[in-house]
């Protein structure tokens, strides 16, 4: 983004103006007619400035999927549970060799920043507090899916392969599932399996580290 685009970013009128300015028409069907609807593109950038001056409330739940704006639904406990215990199993398992981080941004690119449920990462000094992660820092995603499953493996999942998330898990609550994503070529990954309770599975950047898929599931 050049400097006056940066400087304009500041200020919550310009904003605005911006988001009109960056509206496009995109023709759609309805039947046998054909209607307009505008789709507004943000970058990142723009994402977290309109965080900074109050357009996105601090108490919303929010992440930037191909420049657009998703409201994520309030976790239910069954979600809740299963990311404690994810959280609880890799710390438990990994200790000091990654840093478990639950349900913070992964910057992908300029205008995707998902926010996984669970992210495995190679751990710095300084728990990135001076910079966002990236999927360079990703050994493993994780995603929770209760009411989410189509959005995470249509949408999410194949920005994660694009974007070279090396694995990627989810967590099928509904069907007692486990979704494992290999090999990321493309938009794709060319490695899936699909694990139940009594099986175990080990993530690929451990190998020697094996989780029972049940305890997982809960």
């Amino acid at each position: 983004m050049n400097r006056v685009a940066l400087e304009s970013a500041k200020d919550p009128a310009a904003i605005e103006l911006r988001m009109q300015e960056r509206d496009t028409l995109v023709p759609k069907k309805r039947g046998a007619m054909q209607v307009e609807v505008t789709k507004k593109v943000f970058t990142v950038e723009e994402y977290y400035r309109m965080g900074e001056v109050g357009i996105i409330g601090p108490e919303e739940r929010t992440e930037l999927i191909e420049g657009e704006i998703i409201t994520m639904s309030p976790p239910g406990n069954r979600h809740i549970g299963a990311c404690n215990r994810a959280n609880t199993l890799f710390t438990e398992a990994l200790g000091r060799r990654v840093i478990v981080s639950v349900q913070n941004p992964l910057l992908l690119d300029e205008h995707n920043e998902p926010q996984p449920d669970i992210i495995v990462l190679k751990p710095i000094p300084d728990f990135y507090a001076s910079r966002r992660a990236t999927p360079k820092d990703a050994s493993l995603v994780i995603e929770v899916a209760v009411s989410s499953l189509a959005f995470d493996r249509k949408v999410k999942l194949p920005h994660y392969a694009r974007c070279g998330v090396p694995e990627v898990w989810i967590e099928d609550l509904n069907h007692d599932l486990l979704l494992v994503f290999r090999d990321p070529s493309g938009s794709e990954y060319k490695t899936s399996l699909a694990l139940r309770k009594g099986e175990k599975v080990s993530p690929v950047a451990f190998p020697e580290t094996v989780f029972n898929v049940g305890d997982l599931l809960g």
